[in-house]
């Protein structure tokens, strides 16, 4: 299955991101595909810059976005928000009585 991920990069405290396009069965930081864009989250402002033209052929390839690059995406324009809510990452705590 392919795969649209963060590829982490730069330094300590530092983060970039490159947006790849990599099989899932390979390791995070091996081999990937294509790279379409880059993340600079520490960056002031931060710096997204995606080829929308690529992101939007992967996607019609067949190519599932990981929530944060769909989130890149959606605000990039290469894809619409969903209507459907996504389902919580966590399981909500239990309250102690």
């Amino acid at each position: 299955m392919v795969k649209m991920r963060l590829f982490r990069m730069g330094d300590k405290k530092n983060p970039i991101y490159r947006v790849v396009v990599a099989d899932s069965r390979k390791a995070m930081h091996g081999e990937y595909i294509e790279c379409i864009g880059h993340y600079a989250p520490a960056a002031n402002p931060v710096e997204v810059s995606i080829d929308v033209e690529l992101a939007k052929a992967w996607i019609a390839k067949g190519a599932q976005p990981t929530e944060t690059v769909k989130n890149l995406l959606v605000n990039a324009g290469a894809m619409e928000k969903s209507s459907k809510l996504s389902p919580a990452k966590t399981k909500a705590k239990k309250s102690s009585k």
